[in-house]
This record gives structure tokens, C-alpha cells and sequence, in this order.
């Protein structure tokens, strides 16, 4: 099985720079990239933030949080980023003209056995891959935001991925601390595809459900007990705890007969795919 040194992020946006950090805290030289300087200066502080974060709360040492900052290094080109990289891993806008435009020129860029992975969250990987001539090294790596927190990655297997990209690619999620599950290309691949149903779930409940104040009280204390505490749980300080708790709530549709609206809508969404344990 070929050995992963360096790994290179495409997109130094809000998962490619949570990538970067995963992949430096995993023991990988990595390069982030990103055509905007200003970008880049901005993923550095956020990194360097999370991990000074991570310190703070025991979750992670001093010296592997200076260490990982080490590790990280930043390119402005694509061709400065991927030409030493073992591992490529995309992290542009999703839109499927951006991620062939990438993936075209990452073809030309990188060494031949260089892997090529998209962090697209739905698009076809078989599509992709197909503008290149190494199909077989190309697959998914569907992180999840915030990536330093969220522990679940979809690796994906395209029609033409071979079995040794496959164990690589385990390997690199394993090494940044991921829970990793395989999955065949589909749409939407397993998370978003169980989201989509949920939302459409949320649609029809916003259809027949009557206006009433039994919908109000319900939808209240749905929102209060599932989704919301999810957002509060995020802090360990009580007090921004509370303050938070106390905006929340004065967003909440009060007790009163009414409408459903978005915000409802929103709040049914969100709950459920809480309750769902995703």
C-alpha cells in the first residue's frame, strides 16, 4: 500500500482549512492552498485558534498542537500545493464546473501516483473522475463541518476507484482521528441522502399539520429539547452557555395560535435530524 507524507487541501475555505487541520494533527506534512492571500491568512489565525482552543480544554497537548502548526505550510497555486503531494484532497465550492476544472489540472500537476480526492458532500465522483487519467486513484472524502469537532467521514468509492486507493484513504481518515465508513457512490452518498429525506419529511409535516396552539407548544418544546441543546452543548463555559440559551429562545415562535412559517419549518428540520443521531 502506497505511504501518504504529504497531503495537499485545495480551497483554504471553512472545510478546507478544518481538512488542513486534521490532516497537519494526523502527522501530515500538509499544504493548503488558496488563490486569496487573504484567505489563507485567515484559515492560519482560525487553526492556530482551534488548536490553542483544543489546549485550553485538555483535548489536545501543547506540544502536538505546535507540532501540527509546524506542519502546515501555504501555497497560492494549485501547481505549488499538489506537485510534492502524495494525497490531494479538493475543497472548492460545491459546483461540479469548478471541481473539473480542479481535477483537470490536478491530473496535469501532480506525480502519477498521486491520489486526487473530492470533499464534495453529493456530486458524482464517477463524473469527476472521469476528465482524468487516473480514475482509479481519484474518490470521495466527505468531511463534515466544523471538521476539527465532527468525528464522521464518508469515503467513497467511484465506479473505477481500485481497492489500494481505498485502504489509502482509510489509512489518512484513521490517522486524523475520523470514524470512517465506505460507501459506493449514490446520490447523496448516505448522509445527504437520509438529510434530503428528512427535509422533505419536514415539508409534508408543514403541509397538514394545522395551525393551531397545539402546533406552536409542540414545535416549542421540540426546538428547546433537541435541536437547540445541541448548539448550547457546543461551549463548556455555563456562562455563554446561558447567553446563548437566552437568544436562542427569543427566536422561538411563541405559545400563541399561528402560522407555520419558515422558522418552523427550520426548527423541524433541525430537530429531527438530531433526534435522528446523525
Amino acid at each position: 500500500m502506497a505511504e501518504v507524507g504529504t497531503i495537499a487541501v485545495i480551497g483554504a475555505g471553512i472545510m478546507g482549512r478544518g481538512i488542513a487541520h486534521a490532516a497537519a494533527l494526523g502527522g501530515y506534512r500538509t499544504i493548503l492552498e488558496d488563490i486569496l492571500p487573504a484567505s489563507l491568512r485567515k484559515a492560519e489565525n482560525e487553526i492556530r485558534a482551534n488548536l490553542g482552543k483544543a489546549v485550553e480544554l485538555g483535548k489536545v497537548r501543547k506540544e502536538e498542537a505546535d507540532a501540527a502548526i509546524a506542519r502546515i505550510e501555504y501555497a497560492g497555486t494549485v501547481e505549488e500545493a499538489a506537485r510534492a503531494a502524495d494525497l490531494v484532497i479538493e475543497a472548492v465550492p460545491e459546483e461540479m464546473e469548478s471541481k473539473i476544472e480542479i481535477f483537470t489540472l490536478l491530473d496535469k500537476v501532480c506525480r502519477p501516483g498521486t491520489i486526487i480526492a473530492s470533499n464534495t458532500s453529493s456530486l458524482s465522483i464517477t463524473e469527476i473522475a472521469s476528465v482524468t487519467y487516473r480514475a482509479p486513484k481519484c474518490l470521495g472524502m466527505h468531511f463534515f463541518n466544523p471538521v476539527h469537532k465532527m468525528k464522521l467521514l464518508e469515503i467513497v468509492r467511484a465506479l473505477e476507484t481500485d481497492s489500494e486507493t481505498l485502504a489509502v484513504a482509510v489509512e489518512v481518515g484513521r490517522r486524523m482521528g475520523k470514524e470512517v465508513v465506505v460507501v459506493k457512490e449514490s446520490p447523496g452518498f448516505i448522509t445527504s441522502r437520509i438529510n434530503a429525506m428528512i427535509g422533505n419529511e419536514a415539508f409534508y409535516m408543514l403541509a397538514w399539520i394545522p395551525a393551531c396552539t397545539s402546533w406552536s407548544i409542540c414545535i416549542n418544546r421540540w426546538a428547546k429539547s433537541f435541536a437547540l441543546v445541541h448548539y448550547w452543548s457546543s461551549t463548556s463555559k455555563p456562562d455563554v452557555w446561558d447567553a446563548n440559551r437566552a437568544r436562542a429562545c427569543t427566536s422561538i415562535p411563541s405559545s400563541q395560535p399561528q402560522k407555520p412559517s419558515a422558522n418552523h419549518f427550520l426548527l423541524i428540520r433541525v430537530s429531527t435530524f438530531y433526534c435522528a443521531g446523525l
